[in-house]
């Protein structure tokens, strides 16, 4: 009998999580012994032991407030539906947000429970189906009740929804200057529920406290209206460590979760210690011995010296791994850690081993994750001159995602 591709990589690596985490403390979440389990495709795996202690100082940070999971974009990069799975479990978890009408449906389908929240835009067509699943709507259009009032009557009861306020990120959300008469006749409708009401900040040190001091102005204006608000959300991962005036009523983080800093490696990690809760990985699929002048890859970049030994793994920018990784990127093979060379192609990397033959095929190559100070998202990315966000969501979704057993 013939094995699919997706049933050898089922096997492999059982992708089932364990209950017992949830409200519960843990240590050393990077302590793990890698398995390749005999593959050489590339694999991200999620680690769950990571995700709860990475919760857990996102919790501890904001003062005990509810945390408003963001998990858009693939739940940067690790699985929109394995991570949230997990996270749900979690008491500090009290609701998640994502950005497309098609992740928030399809986390109710995967039998997620908690609230949901849609921060982007929709086609009217589609409302139906999010009303149907229970996903709280942002609303931040001057037509909003035109639009929401014919579906409300349809359900019978009225649309919960989040005020989007623009307060100086002219990205998406009511401008704030000409938000007051508009949230009452929101209020005033019989179609729409206000539950929350959230900002999004520039991330500028400089400007932040003052698109803060607009949101709240706002928030006590509208207040004194009588026009309900719900709970105020503003504070991202940035927001959490740097912002607590800006946690309010509950904290919207996203990489934080996931175990990379925001925006201050350094001094972010003296504030509250994060570890990667995901680890991309490869198998080596062929070690040679280079000789003198035989050179590397395409566009012939690396030319070697003296005899060297150098591993190709099976990965390549299709799959995420960037190709700045041959300015200075490195890779974890066993304890070691060994360059990038040459170009990093499509499908394919090279990474120079050295002098002697210290890999083999068939192990397995680490390119982001933890286990060595090398390869943590933050330093990859400073090390490339890319951003921590580009490291983890570019990893390609249609890479296997494996929950990581201990």
């Amino acid at each position: 009998m013939s094995i699919s591709r997706r049933s050898f990589l089922g096997m492999a690596v059982a992708a089932s999580l364990t209950p017992t985490l949830a409200g519960k403390a843990v240590s050393n979440p990077a302590s793990v012994r890698v398995k390749s389990n005999g593959r050489f495709d590339p694999w991200v795996e999620v680690d769950p032991v990571a995700l709860r202690s990475n919760t857990q100082q996102v919790s501890r940070l904001a003062g005990g407030r509810p945390i408003l999971a963001v998990v858009k974009n693939n739940a940067y990069g690790l699985d929109l539906i394995k991570t949230a799975r997990i996270l749900e479990t979690f008491p500090e978890i009290g609701g998640f947000a994502a950005v497309k009408a098609e992740s928030c449906v399809t986390l109710r389908d995967a039998g997620i429970r908690k609230p949901i929240l849609l921060m982007g835009l929709t086609p009217e067509q589609g409302w139906d189906d999010l009303i149907a699943s229970d996903i709280q709507l942002s609303v931040y259009t001057p037509e909003a009740v035109k639009r929401l009032t014919p579906l409300a009557e349809k359900s019978g009861k009225p649309v919960s929804a989040h005020f989007y306020l623009d307060t100086g990120m002219s990205r998406l959300g009511m401008p704030y200057h000409k938000a007051l008469p508009w949230m009452a006749e929101v209020t005033a409708s019989n179609a729409v529920e206000i539950v929350g009401t959230f900002m999004a900040f520039t991330e500028e040190s400089d400007f932040d406290p003052e698109q803060l001091r607009r949101f709240l102005e706002l928030a006590t204006e509208a207040k004194e209206r009588g026009i309900g608000l719900g709970r105020l959300h503003a504070a991202s991962s940035n927001g959490v460590y740097h912002m607590p005036e800006a946690h309010l009523d509950l904290v919207r983080p996203g990489i934080a979760l996931y175990g990379a800093y925001p925006s201050k490696p350094d001094e972010e990690k003296a504030i509250a210690e994060l570890t990667p809760a995901f680890a991309l990985r490869v198998g080596v699929v062929r070690v040679e011995q280079l000789r003198k002048g035989d050179s590397v890859s395409y566009g012939r970049n690396y030319v070697a010296e003296k005899p060297t030994w150098a591993a190709t793994l099976a990965i390549g920018h299709a799959d995420g791994f960037p190709r700045e990784s041959v300015n200075g990127g490195r890779v974890l093979i066993g304890n070691r850690t060994y360059p990038v060379i040459g170009a990093v192609s499509a499908s394919h990397a090279i990474v120079e081993v050295g002098d002697e033959r210290s890999v083999k095929v068939g192990d397995t190559a680490t390119l982001f994750g933890p286990g060595h100070p090398d390869i943590h998202p933050n330093r990859v990315a400073e090390t490339l001159g890319i951003s921590v966000y580009d490291v983890l969501m570019h990893m390609n979704p249609s890479l296997e995602r494996v929950i990581r057993r201990r």
